[in-house]
This record gives structure tokens, sequence and C-alpha cells, in this order.
């Protein structure tokens, strides 16, 4: 058995079954191993991007980790943006880098590189580099336990090519996942006593605390308690919808943040860490905690958070509580001009049972969670790391995880651009795709933030590197010359209509939905002014406010 055979063994023995790939000649003896172990599905992507963020989109769904089989150092520099949303979001993916082989490698030629360094970056945790056939099962299993523990991470391991053609490999089976432990008694009860003193008590959700179990529990110590559900601003993975207790997410503008964190006594943490301003902004706290608040953690990511939030409504009288739940509804059918809240207002209308959104709309999604709020029960993944380019491969890998759910991938023109070869992918591998686009010609966000950071307003130099529209781009012929169906549409009642196509017919689908900027004009004139004033206002309008722009 040569190394490739025993790793593709381990790997596949280990549950390990989805591997994205964009192999170069340093790998041909991993992809030709392929071939003898029918365990292991490929799927080809055509960027790195999109292997690295559609094992992403899998391991989420799937809680359990892909592997990628990057070419290199430049193929891993290619794919780190979304190994950096995975990080963040503490996701498990084994992330095999080929490398020349260790003969080869004193001669410097010209696609050397140190591998190790640039991988250092997105698996602090765990890299390595094999160093022989015999030793290479061993290094895979270890890198399979780093990935899928708790937190999970990417672990990389580097594969010279020789390691890989050479024979003398011997498959390993890592050890079985280790069960996560609840918090410890002494948490609990200084959490529980914060929140018998009175005051005003926030839990703030992160990770596996936002699934149905730990919600559930955070729901009756809600109900008993009156104390405030949050979630991060980006989470991995949120269900919801009716029939699960709500939870608020805190807002991305650090001064809506603000509006939400105000005066509150002990923000308590649940798998998640204190609250921060996305960006250093001139003369505004980065620190988003407020003010005289004590923070206090109820549970690491490396705890089992339904476990812990369990010992905590014990210890509160809660566990018979009746966790208030998000009443059934949803919008009626948009119609006239298509704008974006009216895309996310169609998507609330139709969203189907046990859907998977995606949602890398930036500013064109501020509606999303208010007009998916009461749709059948669905998840929310988000992006986490902030790197755009995230949503359609995370989309293409959450519909592998799930073969038989539906996944809407709400995606800015700006982000797609970084990734648009996943729609190649998902046509390739026949998946249930409905990748939305809004079309807005600009990146929209930065156009806000050029006056947040102070910069001005900025000239026609400056406005330029922030406008999409000339040359137009076209969504649509893209999807098509991939193979996946496509339309475009600046009208509502045409764009719901289509949205409801793609949902019946299985098969990967674009709309492109052509609308306004949301924050435009004097919106945005108004906005940088706006979020000056909301600490100085009163607490109920700066909350009604807040609740207006972005609910």
């Amino acid at each position: 058995m040569i190394g490739a055979q025993a790793l593709m063994k381990t790997l596949v023995d280990a549950g390990v079954e989805v591997c994205f790939t964009n192999p170069g000649t340093s790998e041909m003896h991993f992809v030709a191993a392929l071939d003898g172990e029918p365990g292991m599905r490929a799927v080809l992507a055509l960027f790195e991007g999109v292997a690295t963020g559609a094992a992403d989109g899998y391991a989420r769904m799937a809680d359990k980790p892909a592997a990628t089989l990057l070419h290199l150092g430049c193929g891993l520099g290619n794919g780190l943006a979304n190994l950096h949303n995975a990080r963040k979001g503490k996701v498990p993916v084994v992330n095999i880098v080929g490398d020349h082989a260790t003969t080869h490698v004193r001669y410097d030629a010209q696609l050397q590189s140190d591998i190790e360094t640039v991988a250092r970056n997105v698996s602090p945790g765990f890299v390595r580099t094999a160093r022989s056939s015999a030793g290479l099962g061993r290094d895979a299993a270890d890198a399979i336990a780093a990935a899928r523990g708790l937190p999970g991470s990417v672990a990389t391991l580097i594969l010279p090519a020789d390691v890989s053609w050479s024979e003398g490999g011997e498959p390993c089976m890592p050890p079985p996942p280790a069960t996560p432990a609840a918090a410890d008694p002494a948490s609990v009860a200084a959490v529980a006593a914060a929140i018998r003193a009175g005051g005003r008590v926030a839990l703030l959700l992160g990770g596996r605390a936002l699934r149905e179990p730990a919600l559930l529990a955070a729901g009756r110590i809600a109900a008993h308690t009156g104390v405030k559900l949050l979630a991060e601003v980006f989470p991995t993975r949120l269900e919801r919808g009716a029939g699960l207790p709500p939870v608020e997410r805190i807002a991305y503008l650090a001064e809506m943040a603000g509006v939400q964190l105000a005066g509150l006594d002990h923000l308590v943490l649940v798998d998640a860490k204190a609250p921060v301003s996305f960006f250093a902004y001139p003369g505004k706290p980065s620190d988003l905690v407020p003010e005289g608040c004590q923070v206090l953690s109820l549970s690491t990511p490396a705890q089992d958070a339904a476990a812990s939030l369990a010992a905590l409504a014990e210890a509160l009288g809660a566990a018979q509580a009746m966790p208030a739940r998000q009443a059934a509804q949803r919008p009626g059918r948009p119609r006239g001009r298509l704008t974006a809240p009216k895309v996310c207002k169609a998507v609330g209308h139709l969203l189907p049972e046990r859907a998977i959104i995606v949602d890398e709309a930036i500013t064109s999604g501020l509606m999303l969670g208010l007009m998916t709020a009461g749709a059948p029960r669905h998840d929310l993944l988000t992006l986490t790391g902030g790197a755009i380019g995230q949503g359609l491969p995370s989309a293409a890998g959450a519909a592998i995880a799930c073969p038989g759910r539906p996944v809407l991938a709400l995606v800015g023109d700006g982000s797609a651009m970084y990734t648009v070869q996943a729609l190649w992918t998902m046509a390739r591998e026949a998946l249930h795709v409905v990748a939305i686009v809004f079309n807005n010609a600009s990146y929209s966000v930065l156009n806000v933030e050029l006056e947040r950071v102070g910069a001005g307003t900025g000239g026609p130099k400056a406005r330029s590197q922030l406008n999409l529209g000339e040359p137009a781009l076209n969504f649509a012929q893209m999807a098509q010359s991939m193979g996946v169906h496509a339309v475009r549409t600046d009208d509502a009642g045409e764009f719901a209509n289509a949205l409801a196509y793609a949902l019946d017919h299985p098969g990967p689908h674009l709309i492109e939905a052509l609308v306004p900027e949301s924050l435009s004009g004097a919106k945005r004139k108004l906005l940088p002014w706006l979020l000056r004033s909301l600490p100085h206002l009163p607490q109920p309008l700066a909350q009604a406010l807040k609740r207006k722009i972005a609910p």
C-alpha cells in the first residue's frame, strides 16, 4: 500500500467521506487513489476558494469534517479566505495540501514555498508535514482528531509527493471524539447568582448554543427569569423559524449593537466571546460591552453548551418552564419594482420546510431576519470570519451534506464575483441550490464605511473604486455558461415566480435580482449622523430606530 492509499483509507474509516479538490501534479497519486476507495466522494472545484468554502459549508451541516485537496503553497493561499471563515466559525476541516517531493525541495523550484508558515494563519492548532509513508496514516489520524474536537478547527496536513507515492503506508484509526463536559458547577452557580440578584442580564449565545436543544434550555431560562437572549453577530449555524425560541442577533454596526447592549448589568457568554466592533473607528470604542457590565462565562466552545444551559435552568428552577416560541407567520407576496427588502420578503413568503439559508447578502439582507423569522424551521449559515466569497461555495457544501434539503444562497454582487466558479460545481454535482445574487452594481457596504471611518464622502476617483456598474455584470449569463438555469429580473412578481419555480425543480438555479442599493441617497447621508446620535438618544427611541434600520 502506498502512502496515498493509506491516507485515503484512514480518512474514510474515520468518517471523512467527501473531499473537495483542486489538485495539481504533486497530488496525482492521491487523485489516483480515489478510484480504489468507493467510500470517498470527490468534488472538483475550479478555484481553491470554492473547495475550502464548500468544505466549510459541508461541515457546518454534516457536523463532521470534509477533506480538501489543494496544490502546494500557492493553492493554499488561494483558499485561505474561506479557511479563515471556517477557523473563526470553529468548523472542522481536514485541509490536505500537496507539496514537492522531499528530495526536490532543495532545488527551490518555481512553486516552492513555506507552506507551514502560510497554513498557521488558519490552522494555529495543527500543522504537520508528513515525513514518511509509514507514518502518514498516523499523521492523518492526528489531523482528523484535531479537526473534529471541540471546538472544531482547521487541521492542515502537508503531503509531499514522494510520501504519497512510496510504499509502506499503514492506515490508522483516530480515537473517537471525546464527549464534551458541561460547565463546571462553580460557573453555573456564579451565573445563577448573578441572575437571581436582579438587574438586567443577557445570555449571549454562539456556536452550538444556537442549536435546538440549547435554544430550548435558554428559552426556559428566559421565560422563568426574564433574561434577554442574544446571538453573536455572525453565527456558524443558527436553527430558527416557527416553533423555536426567537433570539436577537447582535447588529453588525457597532453603534446599533451598543443600543442592544445598553443598560446590561451582566452579560453571560455561552459558547461565545464578548462582542467587539468589527473594525476600529476614530473616537469609538472597540469593546462593545457597556461600562459597568460584568461579563460572565457559563460555557466555553470546548464544553457542551446545551448541557450547560440545562444545568443553569435546573439551578434556577426553570427546567419545567415553557419557553416562548416563534409564531408561524409569513409575509405576503411582493409586488412592483424589485428592491432588496422585497427579495427578502419573497424568500420569507416561499421558504420551504427544512431549508438551509446561506446569507452573504451584506447590506441587501438587512430585512432577511425579519422576513423569515416566522417561516418554517430552517438553518442559517453566515459569514463567520467576514471574508467575502463564502456564500456560493458554502451553499454547495451544505447541499452535499444535506441532499434532501433545498439550499438558498443570498449573495451580493461583489461577493459573488470572488467565487463565481462555485456555480460550475453546483451544475456538475446537480445540487439543489438556489443562488440569489443582489446586483446593485456597487460595493454598497463600503460606501457606508467610507463615511463611518471618517474619510468623508469621497471624490470621483474614490467613489469609482466602489462602483461595479462599469462595465455591467450579467450573472444570469455567467451562470448559464456554467450549466446553471438562470434568470434576471427587476420586477418583484417575476422574482417570486422565479423563486417558486427554482424551489420546485431540483438542480441548481440562479436568480439575478436587479435592485437599487439598500443604503443610498438620503439614507446613506443620514446614516452616519444617525449612528453618531444613537448613544445620546433616549433608549426607547434608539431601540426603535435600530429596529427600523436593521431589524
